[in-house]
C-alpha cells in the first residue's frame, strides 16, 4: 500500500491506483473527483464498480427521477411514447447546443405554445401559437423542425399525439421543480438521461435517428 501523498489533494495518503494520473489517489478524491477534475478511463475498475453500485443518495435520486418520468408517460400509446422521447431528446440537444441558459419555464412555454399549435391544425386550423420569451421562441422552433424529419419516411406523427406529448412535456417541465428543485430542474434531469444529444445533432442535423432511439426505458 502506498504511503505517498494524494497528488489530488495533497493530504491524505494515496491508496487507490488511479490509471488516469498514474499514481495513487486517495478514496476522498477518488470517489468526488471522478470523472469531473480526473478523466478515468472506461476500464477504470473503481469506475466501473462505482456504475454497477452507486451511492444511496444516487440510487434514491435516480429512483425519483424513474418515478417521476413514469407518471409522466402514464397512458400514453406506443407511437406516442416513442414521439415523447424524441421530443426530450431535441430539448437536451437545445439545452446542451444553446449559448444562453435554457429554462424549465422556457421548456414548458415552448411546449405550450406548439401544443395549441398542433391542437389547433387537428381541427383544421392553420395557427402558429408563439411562446413570449425569446429562449422560448427558438426552442419551439427546433422542437418543430426536429419534428419535422420524423415525417420523411412517409408516416409523420399525427397532430392530436403531438399535442399530447407536447402537453406532457409541459406538464413535466411545470412539476420538475417542485419534485426536484430549481429552475432547472427539468433541464439537468434531460441532461443526465441523454448526456449525447448534442453530439446526436452535430453528427446527423438533427436530435436523434428517429422516435426511441435514445434506448431510455421508462417503466
Amino acid at each position: 500500500m502506498s504511503s505517498a501523498l494524494c497528488p489530488s489533494c495533497g493530504k491524505r495518503k494515496g491508496r487507490r491506483a488511479c490509471p488516469a494520473l498514474g499514481r495513487s489517489i486517495c478514496a476522498v478524491c477518488c470517489g468526488t473527483k471522478r470523472l469531473v477534475e480526473i478523466r478515468c478511463p472506461p476500464d477504470c475498475a473503481y469506475l466501473a464498480a462505482a456504475e454497477q453500485h452507486p451511492p444511496a443518495a444516487v440510487q434514491r435520486r435516480r429512483e425519483r427521477q424513474g418515478r417521476f418520468l413514469a407518471s409522466v408517460v402514464e397512458g400514453l400509446t406506443e407511437a406516442q411514447y416513442h414521439v415523447f422521447l424524441f421530443v426530450q431528446v431535441t430539448v437536451a440537444a437545445s439545452a446542451a447546443g444553446t449559448a444562453q441558459r435554457l429554462l424549465d419555464r422556457d421548456v414548458e412555454a415552448a411546449a405550450r405554445a406548439l401544443a395549441s399549435t398542433f391542437e389547433t391544425a387537428s381541427k383544421g386550423i392553420i395557427y402558429e401559437h408563439q411562446a413570449a420569451a425569446l429562449p422560448a421562441q427558438r426552442l419551439a422552433a427546433e422542437v418543430r423542425a426536429a419534428i419535422e424529419t420524423l415525417g420523411r419516411d412517409g408516416h409523420p406523427p399525427r397532430d392530436g399525439d403531438l399535442a399530447v406529448v407536447l402537453r406532457r412535456t409541459e406538464r413535466a417541465a411545470q412539476e420538475a421543480g417542485r419534485q426536484f428543485d430549481g429552475e432547472r430542474a427539468f433541464v439537468e434531469l434531460l441532461a443526465e438521461l441523454f448526456p449525447n444529444a448534442a453530439d446526436r445533432v452535430a453528427s446527423s442535423g438533427s436530435a436523434g435517428a428517429g422516435p426511441g432511439s435514445s434506448g431510455l426505458i421508462i417503466p
